[in-house]
């Protein structure tokens, strides 16, 4: 009967195996947030899109010079607040690129591991049949030798 098997570098597959879970998660938390910043960026283009359709409100009264500076300037901060959420996006986008590459290479290492151990636990049975296979045979020859000698 020979030893079971023992994996060396468990610990290490197990601190990879963290690393990797905790990369998933940052992955998962930057993409959440690129999904918020495209809603942001939705609905600032939509609050763009109806100010600059000229949908004024009839409580508002007559159109005078002041109302139309006032409005132009509102459409002009609204153009600042797409753009603002544009370059967030940008900065999403680049973040969660940034994080599929961290999750890849954590995934990467993770599976080095894996195989290796996959590897040696294939060593390690075969060199166990051929020990069994070994002491089989021993067994057989005894046997053997008993019988001829008994005979």
């Amino acid at each position: 009967m020979s030893a079971p098997f023992r994996f060396g570098l468990q610990r290490v597959r197990e601190i990879r195996a963290h690393d990797e879970d905790q990369a998933k998660e940052r992955f998962a938390a930057s993409l959440n947030a690129r999904v918020r910043g495209e809603a942001t960026l939705r609905a600032a283009e939509d609050r763009l899109r109806e100010a600059q359709s000229g949908a004024v409100s009839p409580t508002l009264g007559p159109l005078t010079g002041a109302s139309l500076v006032s409005r132009q300037a509102w459409v002009e901060r609204l153009e600042q607040s797409r753009a603002d959420a544009q370059l967030r996006m940008a900065n999403y986008e680049a973040e969660l690129q940034q994080r599929r590459g961290e999750l890849r290479q954590a995934s990467q290492a993770r599976e080095v591991l894996d195989q290796l151990e996959v590897r040696q636990r294939e060593q390690h049975r075969l060199h166990a049949d051929r020990v069994e296979s070994a002491e089989l045979d021993e067994m057989a020859l005894q046997m053997h030798a008993r019988r001829s000698a008994a005979a």
